[in-house]
């Protein structure tokens, strides 16, 4: 049914349409009145009972006359009783007996992504996924196409923005940027519409406790390309391992890269090279901007991203004269690497989204060096989460680094314990601090505040959330009423 050629209400109008996983990120209550409002027959089911889904189930309130709720449990029966079964991103598919019920029955199996990318009436999308920096540059390019296009719409993997929230008010002439999660690309294999342009900013051990491995991780990935024609494009990261696996898989779009390193000649995209980002195309290259005090501001990681974003609104159509004048004014995002206080001596930063390694690792390389590349006087790292099947070794050697033993404050969960292990292996003192709530940590991080320097205290968990809390964002939220609480308490 992915190639349907009808309208909403010819797919939706009267039919049963199970719901599965309400969530509580916004995007389940997003499709639960998308479907109702376009006649659909709804059920909603979740493992969760009515109790833990109280705020989402309130959001849709004047809706629940016309549901029917099956929470708490799944019955196999649901998966085979309705038309069509609309999976929340969340839902794990490998080795689902509920979803393999609905495959064997033929039931038409949908998410969010694949509804919006088959009703989305010839929206000009880019599209951005990625392990790391998807969020940045899916909203750095919205900040420059809105300067030119200023209905521009900026969504997808967002609970703020969540697609079926706006899919009804697109139309050929909006165009509409996508962060986009390997969950969400997942179903899309079919004949749906392909983003115009398509960015995978790289490919890091990640998820492994959802994917069967990392070329399964991959290949879902590559699901943002698969249909695309020879007049879209594909941004790709030269500098990462996985970027010749994408091209072995045979892209039919106009292939360019982002690289930190001169591109071959015969490339095509951006490369930085003695303090300048270049643009390169047709063996013909030029200098689009100096960037060294961008790289000292914001860090490699976000150089990587700017590129990514300025690659991908020129080749949308913007000049880079126009994007460059915006490049003072772009966002910092909530939650990564935000700079939530800052005084004459502590700057203190929230980076609940590093929900990987990786991420900590960046946010150590950029906050662990001033300007003039020296490291701060007293960096505070609290650190901490719950595993994904994910490998701590490279981030257990950035702490050793950047990191003194007195300053690594460590809140309690499954990953922090392999990270134990880890720093254990490379004999890092244990003179550090373990914590089992975010109080307990800040208020340990706030006595390490050294007078007469200048002190970071970083928040960067390194690894995902929901031992202690319903998801990052929660986890962010909680961070800064800490942040609040202690400080107003300091200044008493």
């Amino acid at each position: 049914m992915s190639n349907f050629k009808g309208s909403i209400e010819q797919f939706i109008k009267d039919k049963k349409v199970l719901v599965v996983g309400l969530g509580s990120l916004g995007g389940g209550v997003a499709t639960c009145r998308w479907l109702i409002k376009h006649g659909a027959k709804l059920t909603i089911t979740d493992l969760r009972n009515e109790k833990e889904l109280k705020n989402s189930l309130l959001k849709l309130k004047p809706y629940l006359d016309k549901i029917k709720l099956a929470l708490g449990r799944h019955q196999k029966n649901d998966f085979r009783s309705h038309d069509i079964i609309v999976l929340n991103p969340g839902v794990k598919i490998i080795n689902n007996p509920y979803f393999e019920t609905a495959q064997n029955e033929n039931k038409v199996i949908e998410n969010e992504m694949t509804l919006f990318f088959k009703f989305s009436h010839r929206s000009p999308i880019i599209a951005v996924t990625g392990t790391r920096g998807k969020t940045t540059v899916a909203n750095w390019v919205g900040h420059f196409l809105k300067t030119q296009y200023p209905q521009t719409v900026i969504g997808g993997n967002n609970p703020d923005n969540p697609v079926l929230s706006f899919l009804d008010k697109t139309s050929e002439h909006t165009p509409v940027v996508l962060e986009i999660s390997s969950f969400q690309l997942e179903l899309l294999k079919g004949k749906y519409q392909a983003p115009k342009i398509a960015v995978i900013t790289n490919l890091f051990p990640d998820h492994l406790n959802r994917h069967r491995d990392m070329k399964d991780y991959a290949k879902i990935k590559a699901n943002i390309f698969h249909n695309q024609t020879k007049d879209d494009f594909l941004i790709l990261n030269y500098d990462d391992k996985w970027t010749n696996f994408f091209l072995s898989l045979g892209p039919k779009s106009q292939v360019y890269f982002a690289s930190l390193h001169r591109l071959a000649k015969n490339k095509n995209g951006v490369f930085f090279e003695q303090g300048g980002i270049y643009f390169q195309e047709n063996k013909e290259k030029y200098l689009v901007l100096k960037a060294n005090n961008f790289l000292n501001q914001w860090g490699e990681h976000n150089l990587k991203n700017l590129m990514f974003a300025l690659l991908a609104a020129k080749l949308f159509g913007l000049s880079f004269n126009k994007i460059k004048k915006t490049i003072p004014h772009l966002p910092h995002l909530q939650f990564r690497q935000e700079i939530i206080c800052k005084t004459s001596n502590k700057t203190i930063i929230n980076d609940s989204n590093a929900t990987s390694p990786e991420a900590t690792i960046a946010a150590l390389k950029r906050f662990s060096r001033q300007k003039n590349d020296k490291k701060i006087n007293n960096l505070i790292l609290i650190i901490g989460g719950t595993d994904k099947n994910l490998r701590f070794d490279g981030l257990a050697q950035q702490i050793k680094k950047t990191v003194l033993p007195q300053n690594l404050v460590i809140l309690n969960g499954s990953a922090s314990k392999k990270l134990i292990q880890e720093l254990i292996q490379i004999k890092y003192s244990n003179n550090y601090f373990v914590f089992e709530s975010l109080g307990e940590c800040f208020s340990y991080g706030l006595t390490q505040i050294k007078k007469n320097k200048k002190n970071i205290i970083l928040f960067s968990p390194g690894a995902a959330s929901f031992e202690k809390f319903q998801n990052e964002f929660d986890r962010g939220e909680k961070f800064n009423q800490a942040v609040s609480f202690f400080s107003n308490n300091l200044s008493r």
